[in-house]
């Protein structure tokens, strides 16, 4: 017994390091790979018929503004700090509800 939860204290040590390590790397691309998935959100969201031009152009909008928000913050120092990345998926954590809510309102664009 004592044996077999000793070989099984490394393997979840070991998992957990491989996770906490996976979490930072993310966070590292999370940022341009978020924005990048967002974007594919909304055009499958067009092609879909999904989203109707107004949504379209209002998800659109609030990619821009992120994406400006994001060159601000990295024209005022040496990239972006902690604060600053935390305020960013913050804005996209808000943009990907929107994108999901949209989405999924119901509302279609017409069929040509």
């Amino acid at each position: 017994m004592l044996r077999g939860v000793l070989k099984t204290i490394p393997f979840l040590a070991l998992l957990l390091f491989i996770s906490a390590g996976a979490a930072s790397a993310q966070s590292r691309w999370n940022i341009n790979g978020r924005e990048r998935h967002q974007q594919r959100r909304i055009y499958n969201g067009v092609r879909s018929g999904e989203l109707t031009g107004r949504e379209t152009y209002r998800l659109e909008r609030e990619q821009v503004r992120i994406n400006r928000q994001e060159a601000r913050f990295r024209r005022s120092g040496d990239g972006l700090s902690p604060r600053e990345r935390l305020r960013l998926e913050r804005e996209q954590n808000r943009a990907s509800r929107d994108i999901y809510r949209q989405k999924h309102d119901n509302q279609h664009s017409p069929r040509p």
